[in-house]
């Protein structure tokens, strides 16, 4: 088995709503304002907002899902996890899909807007014409997908400043129009046989709402994802939404209906026609205001595009993962680091896309697929809460429910209805492709049912049989076997490794607690990037592929000699030291098996985490110098660390059969009688009434230092001093590190510590 690979949280929350915008902004005003026009006048403007309204509902869905379940892939991978992987195969193909039909509608209008510069003929090959337009999208396209092959994804930082240039020309164009804007334009405002064409063009301009789908897409990639994603999804669609309206209404009152009425550029010519009302020097200004909305017009549908193709990676990544299409689409480049076989195979269908499609048919199949998926979403959302998982716990949760996302799922399908009927019948053909490719393929491969699945079987003797035997119908192959899985239990041991020296110690400790837990190992590899280099990029010439399979294939074979099950993992990041946090958290991990980094100072975070963050999970840090159970040293003094040491030392002992010693240094004031008392009841309490117990007098360096003479290992709790004592201070843990020469293990339980405990220390010390 190879590793995974795993994204590290590098997007903030800037970043993150320039993606939503990004994406969104391409598609709303500078393609689609033609088409609503000439169907709807000016209650164009509405179209939008009731799109906008429309995908609110399923953002707030999407928040509360996304900070729950903050991985990549987003709304496919809630649906999977909620609904099963029945419907997992019908969201990840339709999203996939649709992110791609997207594309090819971004292409198109890119191809408008550079027209509009160039003046391209339409070419004909044979019976076949392929418009000015569908040339230059089809260049731009493979111009895309190439930089997208070679690794140059658009960071966080350059995402932001397309999206600020965007907002800052669609300000100027406002002001300019507010300044020339004539009500009675607007009049009537549902010219004849328009308010029946009102939902018909929403669904058509619903290709505008994407975005903020692609946030969730990204959310794995997202920093403190409990804050920032319910405020860049929702935040993205309602900027977005109050944009378009505003933009349009300025539009229609400012210029006459029929320039914009089937002009697919006509943003571009509205601006030359308002902006040439004034003049400095002399010199006409309609020229400026042309070149501004070509040039906005030229990076939102090339941003779009580029956003578009890179969530549509994620997708295929998420879809990969649980194994509803072959992992090997995933493959990372040698050279250049990149998933290339999905980028390719994306590529394709947009190129398909574009030869045999027209603006409207590719932005409402678009819609449709993404529809169906925001349909979907939100009965994922549902499910979650009414069967109330263990490890749901989102920090966001929708208000109003289960109003909103009834709400969602109703107006997400009805908006389908208004589609055109071919493409409802091809989109309805993706389905049935979908559903038979998880029946045929996909079953019996994936692991996991769903909650909704679960749900079902385990109350059989209440539900109609009817349901129960759908249920079960559907249910993977893997999930029929019995509950002792190939992940060989529920507790999970992450070692994450970067020393091929101290691999084996670690990958020991760790194999032996997880063979006595009935757990599994998850050996994590977290390889960093420089900052420069975009997430995903591996090495030159496959050298870090190369090294992490070999570094984590000898992990494989060293936990399997404890007959504890492992996988292996691959994270890139560009941090080391803080992404094992992040790590423990996305694999859900029990407990931590590292070597000694950046915790000289007596804990196993950094300062600066300490101060911020509780650990995810228990953590174990050992020194370098090798892991050696035969005599074990536990020094305590009745904290929770020097619980989870006496824990520790126990595993170890069944294991190894080791010879373990308590140790308890008298405090002021208390007698031997007294220290001896504690120790012998402290060991009863901890099931280490077998092992040797010490008493020793004085300062509690020398007196570690002195017992450990005699052991091979020293288990101790973390400090429970202040980071501000340490600080003047020193640690007890560096000291003992520095005053004794056997090997160390730090042990940290995972605990919430207020403010005041993380700068003066708990009570115990």
């Amino acid at each position: 088995m190879s590793a995974d690979e795993e994204l590290a949280k590098d997007l903030g929350l800037l970043s993150a709503i320039a993606i939503g915008i990004g994406t969104m902004i391409g598609a709303g005003i500078f393609v689609l304002p033609g088409t609503a026009v000439a169907r709807a006048g000016p209650l164009a403007a509405l179209t939008f907002v009731i799109g906008g309204v429309t995908a609110l509902f399923t953002a707030l869905s999407a928040s509360e899902l996304g900070t729950a379940m903050p991985k990549s892939g987003g709304a496919y991978f809630y649906i999977n996890r909620a609904l099963g992987p029945l419907f997992g195969s019908i969201s990840g193909w339709a999203n996939w899909l649709g992110l791609a039909f997207a594309s090819a509608f971004y292409m198109y209008g890119f191809g408008e807007y550079v027209n509009q510069l160039v003046g391209a003929p339409a070419i004909g090959l044979g019976p076949v014409t392929i418009s000015a337009a569908q040339t230059i999208g089809l260049v731009g396209a493979a111009l895309f997908i190439a930089i997208n092959y070679m690794g140059a994804k658009e960071t966080g930082g350059l995402q932001i400043g397309i999206v600020l240039t965007l907002l800052a020309i669609l300000g100027v164009f406002t002001i300019v129009g507010l300044l020339n804007a004539d009500l009675e334009s607007l009049r009537p405002l549902a010219p004849e046989g328009t308010t029946g064409e009102v939902l018909p063009v929403t669904a058509i301009v619903f290709v505008s709402y994407l975005g903020f789908v692609q946030i969730t897409s990204v959310a794995e990639e997202i920093k403190n994802p409990g804050r920032n994603l319910p405020l860049a999804v929702i935040g993205s669609v309602v900027i977005v939404t109050v944009v378009y309206a505003l933009f349009l209404l300025v539009l229609l009152a400012a210029v006459p209906n029929e320039l914009v009425a089937n002009n697919d550029t006509a943003v571009v010519e509205a601006a030359e026609l308002l902006f040439g009302q004034y003049s400095v020097f002399g010199f006409s200004l309609g020229a400026l205001g042309w070149g501004l909305l070509l040039l906005g017009g030229l990076l939102a549908t090339a941003s779009s595009a580029n956003a578009s193709i890179l969530s549509s990676s994620r997708i295929n990544f998420a879809m990969g993962r649980e194994k509803i299409i072959s992992p090997s689409v995933n493959e990372i480049h040698p050279r250049f680091g990149t998933p290339y076989k999905s980028i390719l195979i994306t590529g394709g269908l947009i190129v398909a896309f574009l030869l045999f499609g027209n603006l409207e048919i590719l932005s409402t199949a678009g819609s449709v697929l993404h529809l169906i998926v925001y349909g979907l979403l939100n009965i994922a959302l549902i499910v979650m809460r009414e069967a109330e998982p263990a490890d749901y716990d989102p920090d966001f949760e929708v208000p109003l429910y289960p109003f909103v996302p009834i709400i969602g799922t109703i107006s997400s399908f009805a908006l389908i209805a208004y589609i055109e009927p071919l493409v409802i019948a091809l989109s309805a053909g993706l389905v049935v492709f979908a559903a038979m490719w998880y029946l045929l393929y996909a079953r019996q491969r994936v692991e996991s049912a769903g909650v909704f699945v679960g749900w079902i079987l385990d109350r059989s003797e209440e539900m109609p049989d009817a349901a129960v035997a759908a249920a079960d119908s559907v249910r993977p192959d893997a999930a029929r076997e019995p509950a002792a899985s190939a992940n060989g239990g529920d507790f999970r041991v992450m070692v994450p490794l970067s020393n091929p020296r101290t691999e084996r110690d670690l990958i020991t400790l760790a194999g032996a607690i997880a063979k006595q837990r009935g757990g599994t190992v998850h050996a994590v590899h977290i390889v960093q990037v420089p900052d420069q280099t975009p997430l995903g990029r591996a090495e030159e010439n496959g050298r870090l592929d190369a090294e992490s399979q070999k570094l984590l294939e000898q992990a494989r074979t060293d936990a399997e000699t404890f007959g504890a099950p492992v996988e292996t993992h691959t994270v890139l990041s560009h941090r080391s030291f803080e992404e094992i946090f992040d790590a423990a958290r996305s694999f859900e991990a029990d407990q931590v098996v590292m070597g000694w980094g950046p915790t000289a100072h007596g804990r196993a975070e950094s300062r600066i985490d300490e101060l911020t963050h509780d650990l995810p999970c228990d953590f174990l840090v050992l020194n370098e110098r090798g892991f050696e159970p035969d005599r074990i040293l536990v020094p305590t003094a009745g904290g929770p660390d020097s619980e989870l040491s006496a824990e520790i030392a126990g595993l170890l002992r069944d294991e190894f059969d080791s010879q373990v010693t308590l140790l308890h240094v008298l405090t002021d004031g208390e007698s031997a009688e007294e220290g001896e008392q504690f120790l012998e009841e402290w060991a009863a309490e901890n099931d280490l009434a077998d092992a040797e117990l010490r008493l020793e007098d004085g300062d509690v360096e020398p007196a570690i230092a002195e017992a450990a003479t005699d052991a091979s290992l020293v288990v101790i709790g973390a400090t429970g001093e202040g980071l501000l004592s340490r600080v003047v201070r020193g640690s007890l843990v560096l000291d003992v590190l520095e005053d004794i020469e056997c090997s160390v293990l730090l042990a940290e339980r995972a605990r919430e510590r207020s403010m005041r405990e993380r700068l003066l220390g708990t009570e115990e010390e």
